[in-house]
């Protein structure tokens, strides 16, 4: 369907066109773990894996300690109770952090009386540790101790976070994680802030902050950030601090923890940050290496997509086009997006890094099997990162190991676990760089975008992929398409999803789809238009044939190959769908098609359809859009698709799935009314009159007591009120529907047929007012907005002024006109002035 959006899909890069989803990160856990036994190796992550199933016995351990400090116990000097006593600092303390007044902060508070509360409010020396900290941190102070201190609360919070990611926690409670707690309520994350600014803030030059000193702190302030509710949006409230953090960013071994923070900081920011405003963009980004460069696309994917409202199809269009109203300037989104694109070679980047080649040696069948099941743990390309980083550095001190020890450095694991976690490295890499191409190519920039992808060779160097990385085995976990955000998908179901959004993206309307061929195939779609007696295509004949796909398949073959192949109940079938209906999207081509039905397209489609009775609204949908696009005018397709369905049990079958939800299915109807409005048309043709006479689809929809019941249903199933981009293509179906009655003379029989509809139902005026209002909101919407006015000429082949007109003269104010929808409603019943726009 020209216009329709597609749906928000579970992916782990970022959820959709459009929101941040959190993800479960073991990244500083591991690292802190890492970095205090430095003992760890490669062969210790099945002992890791088993090790945090007793998280759960901590976390219990903790509850019930927590529970015990809830006891009443008398003071023998006031008589007022321990507890109590406990408390009233943590009320004063909380008071004063959200006044601003009197005590908010544990440094504040004399350390004897932290002692003395210490044990029964099991604080585990936290206040006091922090008090040491603040004491240490001044800048003219040793910061060794610093960190000393450090690395002891460090120890504290890190079983925690742990806890936090291997139960997969969906909210964070201060009595689950009490130590995390009160590290933030003694004034822990603020101190961290001070102490990581402090250089920023003075003059004076003081004592340089080691990067393990810098990498701990960080640290530290993420596990706050998984564990205690609030800490985040905190952090994200200081403008200040998010555009220091950029700054850590230069350097490579502070990069991953600051990456880390920054993504989760931005996903629960209000305001979107401006990249404008980060100081020295350019230089810093032109400084990272490839890797450094991929998980900073994870950022940017925060900064150059709308903030998310929810589902956007869902949304309904009055509501888009008030917001519109108010805001018309470009958003937050659109400039960072420009801002991106101005960074000197930063597109020719993130192209190599998507089309960069991966080592072919994948090692054992057995051990990528065991690592498919480590993907809901390693499910973040940050812990990827870590991980390899780890192994990098004992690789360097496994040349001291003594000879007992080195008997595990040439272990089968250690051999192979290195080699298949850098494949599973760079299916994330890629996810995120091609959903960073994907935003762009959606934005108002996409022009220019367009030009440096096919100049970088993106297109060709994803064909070289295909079959090695992209689709390079049958995954078994498929994750159905719906509606479920919580949902695991793996990286490589992730990576498959994001390239078929980038074809859909790249193919969308644009001359420049005739890359996804390789040269053969655009020769034969010369030699179709030849064979048709038609001209050539201009886009193909203007295509630059040194940026078209190499080998003996290009892209577009590729992906139908696999399409057909792809099981009954897999979520790809949607969105491979989605990627070759945008290439069949724009002016109508008979070549295009044809090139499609010679690889069986139409009869893959119609046992998706039919044999399999398919169920997904979404995978029926996408169907019947591409079903629309491949057979319309098309003679040759209707012949097979009559050949197909060549029993009365098939064809109701396939009408039985077009009338089960009209929203869905209105593309197809739309493409037959076209089609047979043409062929009646072309009648001296013997073989027209040969289709006509024989295919079932264009023989129903030749009777007018069907075309009636469908227009009668697509005007019902829609108001003003419920229009979203997903069913406003049900009005402009039922616009096809008048406006080809109308070049026949034939629209007040129609519009008396919808009257008299009305009457037998006995709801008089109900149908025609709610269509004429429909109809002065689609003037409204579409007289301003030259895109929509293009599709809507491409999808019917009728230029924009016959659409235009024919609203005109249906909403004619004239009673007396024969075609004008207010002479046909009863003065009584009569309610088209409804002011809808108010809201």
């Amino acid at each position: 369907m020209a216009n329709r959006q597609c749906h928000i899909f579970c992916l782990n890069a970022v959820c959709s066109s459009t929101g941040l989803i959190r993800r479960r990160r073991l990244y500083c856990c591991v690292y802190a773990q890492f970095h205090s036994d430095r003992s760890w190796r490669c062969t210790d992550w099945a002992w890791f894996i088993s090790e945090t199933t007793r998280s759960f016995l901590f976390r219990t351990v903790q509850e019930r300690e927590l529970m015990a400090s809830a006891e009443w116990s008398e003071s023998p000097r006031t008589g007022e109770t321990r507890s109590c006593r406990v408390w009233n600092i943590v009320t004063r303390i909380r008071q004063g952090q959200i006044t601003g007044r009197g005590m908010n902060r544990g440094t504040q508070i004399p350390e004897a009386l932290l002692n003395e509360r210490d044990k029964k409010a099991k604080w585990y020396g936290i206040p006091v540790l922090l008090q040491k900290l603040y004491e240490s941190s001044d800048p003219n102070s040793d910061l060794l101790q610093t960190h000393v201190f450090l690395k002891e609360i460090s120890s504290l919070l890190s079983k925690e976070a742990m806890t936090f990611v291997t139960e997969d926690r969906k909210t964070a409670q201060e009595s689950t994680f009490p130590n995390t707690y009160t590290f933030d309520l003694f004034g822990g994350v603020h101190l961290l802030v001070e102490i990581l600014m402090r250089p920023t803030l003075t003059t004076q030059k003081n004592k340089p902050m080691s990067d393990d000193l810098i990498k701990d702190c960080l640290s530290i302030l993420y596990n706050c950030c998984l564990c205690t509710e609030g800490v985040t949006k905190s952090l994200a409230a200081r403008s200040d601090f998010v555009l220091f953090l950029f700054t850590l960013m230069t350097n490579k071994k502070t990069f991953l923890q600051t990456a880390t923070l920054i993504e989760d900081i931005l996903g629960v920011k209000k305001e979107m940050i401006q990249l404008e405003d980060i100081p020295n963009l350019a230089s810093l980004v032109q400084s990272f290496d490839q890797q450094q460069l991929a998980n900073f696309c994870r950022i940017l994917s925060v900064t150059i997509s709308e903030l998310d409202v929810g589902n956007d199809d869902k949304h309904t269009l009055l509501a888009k086009n008030a917001q519109q109203k108010k805001n018309s300037s470009p958003s937050q989104a659109e400039i960072n997006q420009a801002t991106v694109l101005n960074i000197p070679g930063f597109i020719e980047r993130l192209c190599k890094l998507a089309t960069r080649k991966v080592s072919e040696n994948t090692r054992s069948s057995n051990f990528l099997q065991e690592l498919e099941d480590w993907y809901t743990w390693l499910d973040n390309a940050l812990v990827l990162d870590a991980l390899m980083q780890m192994a990098s550095v004992e690789a360097e001190h496994s040349s001291t190991e003594s000879s007992d020890e080195s008997s595990l450095a040439t272990s089968p694991q250690r051999h192979h676990l290195p080699q298949s976690m850098k494949i599973v490295h760079e299916i994330m890499y890629k996810v995120e760089v091609l959903y960073v191409l994907c935003v762009l190519l959606m934005g108002r920039q996409r022009t220019q975008v367009h030009k440096m992808l096919a100049e970088f060779k993106l297109i060709p160097g994803i064909n070289y992929l295909f079959d090695k990385l992209i689709w390079r085995k049958p995954t078994t976990n498929h994750v159905l398409h719906g509606q479920n955000q919580n949902c695991d998908c793996s990286p490589e179901i992730s990576m498959k999803i994001q390239f078929l959004r980038l074809l859909q993206s790249f193919s969308d309307h644009h001359e420049n789809k005739y890359l996804l061929l390789n040269n053969q195939e655009l020769n034969e779609l010369s030699a179709i238009s030849m064979m048709a007696d038609i001209p050539e295509v201009e886009a193909v004949v203007n295509t630059d044939r040194s940026l078209v796909c190499e080998g003996k398949r290009g892209l577009l073959t590729r992906l139908l190959s696999v399409m057909k192949k792809e099981p009954a109940d897999s979520s790809f079938r949607f969105w491979q769908a989605r990627a070759v209906e945008s290439f069949l999207r724009g002016v109508t081509s008979y070549a295009d098609q044809v090139f499609l039905l010679r690889r069986g397209l139409l009869e893959h489609i119609l046992f998706c359809i039919i044999d399999s009775e398919c169920k997904s609204r979404d995978v029926l949908q996408s169907y019947f859009d591409l079903l629309g696009e491949l057979m319309k005018f098309n003679l040759l397709a209707f012949k097979r698709f009559n050949k197909y369905v060549d029993t009365e049990e098939k064809f109701q079958i396939f009408l039985s799935q077009i009338n089960s939800s009209l929203v869905d299915s209105n593309m197809i109807v739309r493409c037959i009314v076209l089609s047979l409005d043409r062929f009646e048309s072309q009648t001296e043709d013997v073989k027209v009159v040969e289709v006509l006479s024989e295919c079932r689809l264009l023989s129903y929809m030749a009777r007018m007591e069907n075309r009636l019941a469908f227009l009668f249903r697509l005007i019902n199933i829609i108001s003003v009120e419920t229009l979203t981009q997903e069913n406003v293509s049900c009005l402009n179906t039922s616009l096809v529907i008048l406006m080809l009655a109308r070049s026949k003379g034939k629209l007040p029989f129609y519009l008396n047929a919808l009257r008299e509809k009305e009457y037998a139902e006995k709801y008089p005026g109900c149908i025609l007012n709610n269509f004429h209002n429909l109809l002065r909101f689609w003037q409204q919407h579409y007289l301003n907005k030259d895109k929509d006015r293009t599709s809507l000429e491409n999808s019917a082949c009728i230029c924009f002024s016959y659409w235009k007109t024919t609203v005109s003269v249906l909403l004619s104010p004239d009673r007396t006109s024969p075609v004008a929808i207010a002479s046909y409603i009863d003065e009584a019943y009569l309610d088209i002035d409804k002011d809808f726009m108010e809201e």
